[in-house]
């Protein structure tokens, strides 16, 4: 993760220079910085070859608890996962200038291409199409989700196809001289409505607890579900958006692949009115484009801008 106010040194360059110490550019403050996580605890893991009424207690209650929990028998072939991976790693094998070749539009946020956000080296393989109108080659995860028995099913899509957006980032964090003063994602939550994620066999991705941070420990047949700041609007807080944040390390380069579930700019987002008549509004509405506009000026400073509203 970048600390702006220094010259800029391309992350990916750093193993293959062998430096052996952290340019002060990627240097944490002291209170951002790795520190112990929790040994016991672990996020859910829920397999979803179960009768429904038990699945469907158990994301919930994963939803409420955590706002992070795996997923096994999901419907999507592991080969198509490790393939996913393969491409990624191919691409991050190469030298600067090859992947320049691929570069994003810098006066753009998150558009199609390589580049870096927060300072991290990402791919984003995949600019954000229709919901419904996957290109070939896509896949979507069939995850029920119970909104606190508001039923929405975000992959078939009961808003409609233009009011919602996906892309595919695959974000590479290269091995770290010192890991102890940096991270490779800062402390955050997503900011769209729900992020599907599968690691590589490298550990680095850790959820907040209760105040501690829990490794996600790599599933190569598992994918991550990290509810987003607008369910946690729509569900009027009932479910949370899951703070998270990468971790480096010395030895090993680390490959993540995330699927990030958003609503178009120009919505307004709000609790579900069937939530709000059971207790006050938690969260107000929100315009989806005013949302991302502070992000992405702001970054994620270590905390959520759901926080800010």
């Amino acid at each position: 993760m970048e600390v702006a106010g220094a010259t800029s040194i391309p992350v990916q360059t750093l193993p293959r220079s062998k430096t052996p110490t952290v340019p002060p550019r990627y240097i944490q403050r002291p209170e951002h910085r790795p520190g112990p996580t929790s040994a016991a605890a672990t996020i859910p893991l829920i397999d979803l070859s179960l009768s429904c009424d038990a699945v469907r207690g158990d994301i919930a209650g994963a939803c409420r608890e955590w706002g992070a929990f795996n997923v096994l028998n999901h419907g999507v072939p592991k080969q198509l996962l490790d393939e996913m991976r393969t491409v990624g790693s191919s691409f991050s094998d190469l030298n600067v200038s090859g992947k320049l070749k691929y570069s994003c539009d810098s006066s753009s946020a998150a558009s199609e291409g390589y580049g870096r956000i927060g300072g991290i080296t990402l791919i984003i393989i995949l600019s954000p199409f229709l919901a419904g109108d996957p290109p070939a080659g896509q896949f979507t995860l069939p995850i029920a989700v119970p909104f606190c028995g508001v039923k929405r099913k975000f992959d078939e899509c009961n808003v409609r196809k233009s009011n919602f957006l996906k892309n595919i980032t695959v974000s590479y964090y290269p091995p770290c001289p010192q890991p102890e003063l940096t991270l490779g994602l800062q402390s955050h939550s997503d900011i769209g409505a729900m992020t599907l994620l599968i690691q590589d066999d490298v550990s680095g991705l850790e959820v907040l607890k209760d105040g501690e941070w829990v490794i996600v420990q790599p599933s190569s047949d598992a994918v991550v579900v990290l509810l987003a700041d607008q369910t946690e609007v729509i569900t009027n807080g009932e479910y949370k958006s899951a703070i998270h944040r990468a971790i480096t390390n010395a030895s090993r380069a680390r490959l993540s692949v995330a699927t990030f579930h958003d609503p178009v700019k120009t919505r307004i987002i709000s609790p579900a009115p069937e939530l709000v008549a059971k207790s006050a509004a938690h969260c107000r509405e929100v315009l989806y484009g005013d949302f991302v506009t502070a992000w992405y000026s702001e970054g994620p400073e270590g905390k959520r801008n759901l926080d800010a509203l």
